[in-house]
């Protein structure tokens, strides 16, 4: 026994998310076509507006960052999972482990709240319209954005944290198609109870939370704005911008939910909801966002007529 705990494992083998030659190729080209054309409106989003100068809005500001980060975190598992279901053998070094599963709660936890921030904005438009000038100014958005940045690192450092104390000396088979907590633990040589419990605290408890509390604040902003809204078409604006960002936030949060709020045990469809939650739900929240906000596509009508006359 020693001897075995001496050895410690340098990196793992990836199953992949399905082992039918079928399937693989079926889901390489829906992915890649989903990528190469949902991932540029993405940066289309984010270009357009930086630069129209009637995006300066902190709802468009917060709009533009949850685009970056969507793109982002798209970047950290689908460009590996598409080289992969072309590789025989899909392996990960120990280190590429790390720092992959570091960059996803990075990423993710900085989105979730972002997706916090834009609940309080809203709140404040909708139901405090005469402080939101006040309240939310440029110092205090950058402020906001710097905090999320921070919240995003410190929740996921506790989870990378926590993985390097385990000792890892086999197997190294990780049944998934990217490294994230619930199949890495699993694969450590001691007892990880405790371990466990302090990621589902860490990660599952705080997602819970937030999703409740998100859920908890559009039911306060629909009901002031079905209460008190002057006219209707100001209604009908209020209502359709906390319905898309209700989409948003079931979209994010549902699938984190379920993978993160139960004991690190295996489903079946375990591997279909970290394949939306990791690749198909990023790059499609701020395409939402966009197809039900009429400002920003007619700023994008005006900038691709630009660059096409």
């Amino acid at each position: 026994m020693a001897s075995e705990n001496s050895t410690m494992i340098t990196e793992f083998i990836l199953l992949g998310l399905t082992q039918s030659q079928n399937i693989q190729l079926l889901v390489f080209v829906l992915v890649l076509i989903f990528y190469l054309i949902i991932l540029p409106g993405n940066f289309l989003i984010i270009l357009t507006i930086r630069s129209d100068p009637g995006l300066t809005a902190p709802l468009y500001f917060f709009l533009g960052n949850l685009a970056f980060l969507d793109a982002s975190y798209s970047f950290i598992v689908a460009p590996r999972m598409l080289v992969d279901f072309l590789s025989e053998k899909k392996v990960i070094s120990y280190r590429g482990c790390i720092t992959q599963l570091f960059f996803l709660h990075f990423l993710g936890g900085g989105e979730g709240l972002l997706l916090v921030v834009m609940a309080f904005d809203r709140y404040i438009a909708i139901c405090r319209p005469l402080h939101y000038s006040t309240v939310m100014n440029p110092r205090a958005c950058y402020a906001l954005l710097l905090a999320l940045w921070l919240g995003g690192f410190v929740h996921s450092i506790i989870q990378v944290a926590l993985i390097l104390r385990l000792p890892f000396c086999g197997p190294n088979q990780l049944d998934n198609f990217f490294c994230d907590v619930p199949q890495v633990i699993k694969l450590a040589c001691t007892d990880i109870f405790v371990v466990e419990l302090l990621m589902v605290f860490n990660s599952g408890l705080l997602t819970l939370l937030c999703f409740l509390g998100l859920l908890a604040s559009y039911a306060v902003i629909i009901c002031s704005v079905l209460v008190h809204g002057s006219s209707s078409e100001g209604k009908n604006k209020a209502l359709s911008t906390c319905t898309t960002h209700i989409i948003v936030i079931f979209l994010m949060f549902g699938p984190a939910i379920f993978i993160y709020t139960r004991p690190f045990r295996a489903f079946p469809v375990d591997k279909v909801v970290s394949l939306f939650h990791t690749v198909i739900f990023p790059l499609l929240n701020p395409v939402i966002y966009t197809l039900r906000n009429q400002e920003i596509k007619a700023s994008m009508r005006r900038l691709l007529n630009w660059h096409l006359a």
